[in-house]
């Protein structure tokens, strides 16, 4: 009588189920985790691009008049909210103008705030 050994043992097969399932596990941990870095990347571009529209739209508004940066508009300004960002600014200065945005917006975490700064010669 000839024994046939071809195939899997029972412990290779729970071995290898063991194994898949700890992979498995672990794909669809780091899958939420890039979820919410994705989401978190969306809300910091978004913010960043706010920022620098405000920041065109001052400079804009600062070199609009003659002389420059006479205009009234040049004031501080803030806050305003679109697209879940709010944006609040500063203006300092008077040769020198010093202009700061702030853009904050909610993470799981509470409340981040970046800001953003340039200068123009007046």
């Amino acid at each position: 009588m000839k024994r046939s050994v071809a195939g899997f043992t029972l412990v290779e097969v729970l071995v290898a189920v063991v194994v898949l399932g700890i992979g498995v596990t672990a794909l669809v941990g780091s899958s939420a985790m890039v979820t919410r870095m994705i989401g978190r990347g969306q809300m910091e571009t978004r913010a960043a691009q706010l920022a620098a529209k405000r920041l065109e739209t001052l400079r804009r508004t600062a070199y609009s008049t003659s002389p420059a940066c006479t205009s009234g508009a040049l004031a501080d300004g803030g806050p305003v909210t679109s697209q879940g960002v709010t944006e609040s600014w500063d203006v300092d200065g008077a040769e020198l103008l010093t202009l700061t945005v702030t853009v904050s917006y909610k993470t799981a975490h509470g409340t981040h705030s970046d800001a953003l700064t340039t200068l123009i010669k007046c």
